[in-house]
């Protein structure tokens, strides 16, 4: 015999979302562990519990830190998130080349044009830069 002959539709239906609910929790724990070991404001020993709870009473530990941490989850991946973008801006602008020489004329040039330093001033210091 087949498998198809055994299975009807909504046998494979619940099995399919028996299956998704499956991954759907793998990626809560997942979620939930990174969280409690990310977190600064957690000792070590607070950490231990959790991760102790978790294990031991999967759903329930898992559904209390939600309950008791969730606001803590967001902030934690929005700092997450901002530390991921400064970071890429910072990589972009080194690779582009900008804050470096280029920005550093531009200001040598608007502190000449503002009186601040003098021509011979200006060719020394833009002479520096350049040969940096």
């Amino acid at each position: 015999m087949f498998l198809a002959e055994d299975w009807g539709v909504g046998e494979f239906l619940w099995t399919l979302i028996w299956f998704t609910l499956f991954f759907i929790w793998i990626w809560l724990l997942i979620v939930v562990f990174a969280d409690i070991f990310r977190s600064h404001d957690l000792g070590g020993w607070a950490k231990a519990l959790w991760v102790i709870g978790i294990i031991i009473f999967p759903f329930l530990g898992v559904f209390i830190y939600l309950i008791a941490r969730g606001h803590k989850m967001s902030e934690h991946a929005m700092k997450d998130a901002q530390a991921m973008d400064d970071a890429q801006r910072a990589y972009i602008q080194q690779a582009a080349g900008t804050g470096g020489a280029a920005s550093e004329l531009e200001r040598l040039a608007n502190l000449k044009s503002q009186g601040v330093i003098d021509d011979a001033e200006f060719q020394r210091l833009k002479a520096q830069v350049v040969g940096s």
